[in-house]
């Protein structure tokens, strides 16, 4: 049995079958289907019920292509194939349709049924928790949300902060000046920044106070106004320093916490701030909580099977 489906072009056929037709092989592999690419005319041969979700998949992937959004890269692919074979592709259908752009121009959105939830938290409470895994996109959907309101001119300012916690707070033995010392901690909060803005826009921002990256122990004593502002690796963060950052929330400002509850680095006698937070903030109006799981994860496959290995695993 067969079933065709037609490109709209020979550029849309490239990014469905992907490099070197990894997305094609991933796709033949998992549904017991083979793909053949006559033209622009995509063939899908197979059992009736195989072709169904075969063809199922590749409709939302070329819809998500026709609406602008970003390439779909392993990562994306591995997870439509897991919602389609689990059926819960509906759930596909509902997801934002982007936040911003790359410096590259590609568009940035949800790619997940919870990375959409938490998106749609962000620009609706004004203190946001994104709790989960390693490559659920906690940080970078939090960034291009700072990144948006920006250039909306939403806010005046954006302010990414995460506990140094390997090399003390005072980071005072290392070499170099405060950029210098901190740069090695916040490095993936600048990857992600990088990513959306061009470099001679960063450096500007940087300089005239608009981007500041700077480690938690900073924020202490100040009122953050008219900002949008990211605390990364929350799991870091002692009882203690969670309050001081909450309370630095000033007027018409949003605040994102993220955070992975399974990776904290803090000694075992101490408190886990994230931990004490949701105990304690839980039903307070304006600040919504959001948990992710390996099924948001967008990384390599392996990545989502180990994760959920480890939930199964460990309690």
């Amino acid at each position: 049995m067969d079933k065709t489906l037609k490109f709209d072009s020979q550029h849309e056929a490239q990014c469905f079958f992907g490099p070197g037709d990894v997305h094609a092989k991933k796709i033949e592999k998992e549904f017991k289907v083979k793909l053949t690419l006559r033209g622009e005319h995509l063939k899908i041969s197979g059992t009736e019920t195989n072709i169904k979700k075969a063809s199922r998949l590749a409709q939302i992937i070329l819809d998500d292509l026709r609406s602008g959004k970003e390439i779909p890269g392993e990562g994306d692919i591995s997870y439509m194939l897991s919602a389609v074979k689990k059926g819960s592709d509906r759930r596909l259908n509902g997801l934002d349709a982007g936040i911003t752009h790359t410096a590259g121009g590609k568009l940035i959105g949800p790619k997940t049924a919870g990375q959409n939830e938490y998106v749609e938290a962000i620009r609706d409470y004004d203190i946001v928790f994104g709790i989960g895994p390693a490559g659920t996109g906690k940080t970078y959907l939090a960034m291009a949300c700072a990144v948006e309101a920006l250039k909306k001119q939403e806010v005046r300012r954006i302010i990414l902060t995460r506990p140094a916690i390997e090399a003390g707070e005072s980071l005072g033995f290392l070499p170099g000046d405060l950029q210098e010392k901190i740069s090695p901690y916040l490095r993936p909060l600048y990857d992600a920044l990088y990513d959306m803005m061009e470099a001679e826009r960063i450096e500007k921002y940087i300089e005239t106070g608009i981007i500041e990256v700077a480690p938690l122990a900073y924020m202490r004593g100040r009122t953050l106004n008219d900002a949008f502002i990211i605390l990364d690796e929350a799991q870091n963060c002692t009882a203690e320093q969670m309050k001081m950052f909450l309370t630095r929330l000033g007027f018409d400002s949003k605040a994102v916490i993220t955070g992975d509850m399974t990776q904290s680095d803090l000694p075992n006698a101490r408190p886990i701030g994230l931990i004490q937070a949701q105990s304690i903030l839980k039903g307070i109006e304006g600040i919504q909580f959001i948990y992710f799981s390996g099924s948001d994860v967008v990384r390599h496959a392996l990545v989502q099977r180990i994760i959920e290995a480890y939930e199964k695993t460990v309690k």
